[in-house]
């Protein structure tokens, strides 16, 4: 009995430590005292989504045990051979683990990492870790699109309080959303918002203009308050600056926020935000690092890895309830009871979506390769962290395609 028990005890502590990077593995401080860690964004924290990931890196630092000296940061960094440069500096500097936050950085990262064979290179957003055939080089992005919908049922439900309270007819029930692109990350956002919303929200609609821009605090600005002068009650948005918060503050009209709260500029507007915590990834990059093990190449955090966050509510402008409902949806996605993208819920063209193929291997024809709906729901982010949702569905209408 003594021998089976421990046989026991020790397939247990073996299988604790074989998941890289999980709460169970054990890194000692001498193994993380040799890591340096290179962080390359694309602004700095005047941007909520820059803060974001910048935020989170001093976080993992910290929950580690290491300290700030083992950063190399660079903020400001354009999406052209500056981030290669910028890579390189990393190397130069002693870093072995070099991280890349915005979407058009990932070629020159993986040009880094062909040149650097011994360190490990990582990008966020990027599409193209799984095909290019670089050991030393990943993608890593979350199911946001969860967060998304659960934000869309804290908008739904603040427009049914305003139904409720005879400010609109349910006919005038319309929502307006800032996007940056017509790339699949920005159209997955807004549609998983937009499908939270109608979960509750039977008559709602939306409509969205785009900026051609990341970071643009007038057009972003702009772009809100032509939404509001359109009719739209309620705004959200896929664009980094306070400009579309602020808009609705001035107007007095609710807002949804994205990658960090903006209740500072707007604490009459503001209701909840919706994040992606980079903490938890860079906590894994960091300790495979220091154990010299190779990392995922397409590595997509959940709300069960704590990685896809609702950040705190603001009981002041959110309708009675929300709280509770956001909770119940967290918990039902972590039990998978619950699919953002189940296709009996949306319609394309008045239509189901039966069969969809999506451009999962990205080339430069954009070839759409890859069946992606399985027993009536489309699987985002199962056969690549980045998304791939570009479908456009009713109930949503694209104002500008030619940005602003």
């Amino acid at each position: 009995m003594k021998k089976l028990l421990a046989l026991v005890l020790a397939l247990v502590m073996i299988m604790s430590f074989a998941a890289c990077g999980t709460k169970k593995t054990e890194t000692s401080g001498s193994d993380l005292a040799n890591v340096k860690v290179g962080l390359i964004t694309l602004h700095d924290d005047s941007s909520t989504y820059d803060k974001n990931f910048i935020d989170a890196m001093y976080r993992a630092l910290d929950n580690l045990g290491m300290s700030k000296e083992q950063l190399v940061l660079y903020t400001g960094i354009a999406e052209t051979e500056d981030c290669y440069n910028k890579a390189k500096e990393c190397v130069n500097q002693g870093c072995n683990v070099v991280f890349a936050d915005s979407f058009g950085h990932e070629d020159y990262v993986i040009q880094a990492a062909g040149e650097f064979p011994d360190v490990k290179f990582c990008h966020a957003t990027g599409t193209k870790a799984h095909t290019v055939n670089l050991p030393n080089f990943s993608n890593a992005f979350a199911s946001i699109y969860e967060g998304r919908y659960a934000a869309g049922i804290a908008a739904g439900m603040k427009i049914n309080e305003m139904i409720d309270a005879g400010k609109i007819t349910a006919d005038k029930a319309l929502m307006g959303y800032v996007g940056a692109y017509t790339y699949a990350e920005v159209m997955s956002g807004y549609s998983s918002f937009y499908l939270g919303a109608k979960s509750v929200c039977p008559s709602v609609k939306m409509n969205v203009k785009f900026t051609g821009s990341w970071y643009d605090y007038d057009k972003e600005k702009a772009a809100a308050e032509s939404l509001i002068k359109g009719g739209c009650v309620l705004i959200s948005q896929h664009a980094d600056s306070y400009g579309a918060p602020e808009a609705c503050e001035a107007a007095g009209v609710p807002n949804v926020s994205y990658n960090g709260s903006t209740k500072d500029v707007g604490p009459n507007s503001y209701i909840v935000s919706s994040k992606i915590d980079w903490a938890p990834y860079y906590e894994y990059m960091i300790k495979c690092t220091a154990e010299g093990k190779e990392i995922d190449k397409d590595w997509t955090g959940t709300v069960e890895t704590d990685s896809v966050q609702l950040l705190e509510i603001n009981d002041a402008v959110a309708a009675k309830g929300t709280k509770e409902a956001l909770d119940k949806a967290l918990e039902d996605f972590k039990a998978g009871t619950l699919k953002v993208f189940d296709t009996a819920n949306f319609t394309v063209g008045g239509k189901k979506l039966d069969t969809y193929k999506a451009d999962v291997d990205t080339d430069e024809k954009f070839e759409k390769d890859t069946e992606v709906i399985t027993d009536g729901i489309f699987e985002e982010s199962k056969y690549r962290s980045a998304p791939y949702f570009d479908v456009e569905i009713d109930g949503i209408t694209l104002l500008d395609r030619n940005y602003g």
